[in-house]
């Protein structure tokens, strides 16, 4: 019984349940190398990608957790996380991190050289992250980046090569991540203005953070559009691209300047459900080619 709590703890310090968000885009870029590059489906592979994921973004959060633990311990929002909380030791979160960075960069060797070469360069990305509100409002834009890893890493380990429609794909998750994480960033704008943090709101305001993030998800939903017109997809992408960006504008009726009390809504539960409505579309309309 202690070692399930233990182990749920490690879960809710990476917020395991946000793996969502990246996990359907890996699949997709999975699915889009067998099917357009005529690969069988090799199990092997497809758990390795899995367990990628799983490690690089368990390392990545609970990094983002060790070194801001002495913010979240002064934000009443964040104060309640297990490490200022007490309920895991800072030095076991760091150990944390190592393990699972070295468990992503083995896992990678298993899948093919220029995956196992590449993978502490993404590591790094992801790691790197975390720093970045110390210095910089576009943080949310290297959170994008770090996401965006997924699609084309996962057409790395079937393929060994890069090719347009994964990039496309990378962009996808780049600006859609991006803005709506620009949304969370809400949440904290006072505090982070009081402790000289960096963000999209903190430097330019609630209402033009707002009209960044639209902007994001317009480019996003352009890049679905082009998507679905250069890989010529049937009509079961276009549904899958239609409620994509359905939910995309669906998120941004529901935060307003005047109102964020509902800004978790439109960033956990929408965006979880429009990465797997997605990626399941886009999967069934790969094997209907």
């Amino acid at each position: 019984m202690k070692l399930f709590k233990s182990f749920s703890n490690y879960l809710s310090l990476v917020k395991f349940s946000h793996t969502i968000f990246a996990m359907p885009f890996a699949l997709i870029g999975f699915f889009l190398a067998v099917v357009y590059e005529n690969k069988d489906f090799d199990w092997k592979i497809f758990i390795a990608i899995i367990l990628c994921m799983i490690f690089a973004r368990s390392a990545a959060m609970a990094f983002n957790r060790y070194i801001d633990e002495k913010f979240d311990k002064l934000n009443p929002r964040t104060a309640v996380r297990e490490i200022p909380a007490g309920i895991i030791k800072k030095e076991n979160a760091f150990l944390f991190v190592i393990i699972n960075g070295v468990l992503f960069i083995a896992t990678t060797f298993f899948i093919n050289k220029i995956c196992f070469y590449l993978s502490p360069v993404a590591l790094f990305t992801i790691l790197f992250y975390s720093y970045t509100k110390r210095f910089t409002a576009l943080c949310h834009v290297v959170l994008g980046v770090g996401l965006s890893l997924a699609p084309i890493g996962a057409y790395l380990a079937v393929t060994g090569f890069f090719d347009i429609l994964p990039i496309l794909f990378s962009f996808v998750v780049l600006t859609w991540v991006s803005g709506f994480d620009i949304l969370y960033a809400l949440q904290d704008e006072d505090f982070d203005k009081e402790h000289k943090l960096n963000s999209i709101p903190t430097l330019l305001g609630r209402k033009k953070a707002l009209v960044v993030s639209i902007l994001l998800h317009l480019i996003t939903a352009i890049i679905v559009l082009a998507i679905g017109y250069i890989g010529c997809f049937n009509y079961v992408y276009w549904i899958g691209a239609s409620l994509f960006i359905g939910l995309l504008i669906y998120q941004h009726t529901l935060v307003k300047p005047n109102d964020i009390s509902k800004v978790n809504m439109a960033f956990a539960t929408t965006n979880g459900i429009a990465s797997v409505v997605f990626a399941i579309f886009v999967i069934v309309a790969l094997y209907m080619q």
